[in-house]
């Protein structure tokens, strides 16, 4: 079965009708991927094509629909680094020192999250950062990259650095 488009997202309490759910479970590195093949729960090889976008694929993705079943996207657990920042300014730091080294950011609950690894833990714990080791889900990405021109495509990250620096 060849995929070229989500067709819509699902709730994990929302009513189906009697569908039959297949599941494909997504590792944290797969989930942009435009070309990929899987297989869902209940053995259905997929194939993904998404050539003219990036689909960031998330948790309740709906790849497929019909009468009989529904094809979800479910994104795997992995150790993570979880840092909590305690102000603004940790936060700018911290998105600097992630982004020096080109690894992927994602923001939850007031937390950031990256794939675990052992040499950016001991740097991060060796600044004073508060920060732990654990199993989670990385749902949301963070997009640290500065916008060239205007306003209007201006990242978070740039907003955080004017709210740190003092003019």
């Amino acid at each position: 079965m060849i995929i070229q488009q989500k067709t819509g997202r699902i709730l994990v309490d929302e009513h189906l009708d009697g569908k039959v759910i297949e599941v494909v479970y997504f590792e944290w590195y797969e989930a942009q991927k435009r070309i990929l093949r899987k297989k869902t729960t209940a053995g259905t090889d997929i194939s993904l094509k998404f050539l003219d976008e990036n689909p960031q694929f998330t948790e309740g993705d709906v790849l497929f629909e019909n009468e009989e079943k529904i094809i979800v996207v479910r994104l795997l657990p992995c150790d993570c680094l979880v840092i909590k920042p305690r102000n603004s300014f940790e936060i700018a730091s911290i998105c600097y020192e992630i982004g020096n080294k080109h690894l992927p950011l994602f923001y939850e609950n007031d937390e950031l999250l990256v794939p675990f690894e052992q040499p950016l833990f001991r740097l991060l714990t060796a600044q004073g950062y508060e920060l732990t080791q654990e199993k989670r889900q990385l749902i949301h990405p963070l997009k640290t990259t500065v916008a060239p021109h205007g306003n209007a495509n201006e990242s978070l990250f740039s907003k955080i650095m004017k709210l740190t620096t003092h003019e």
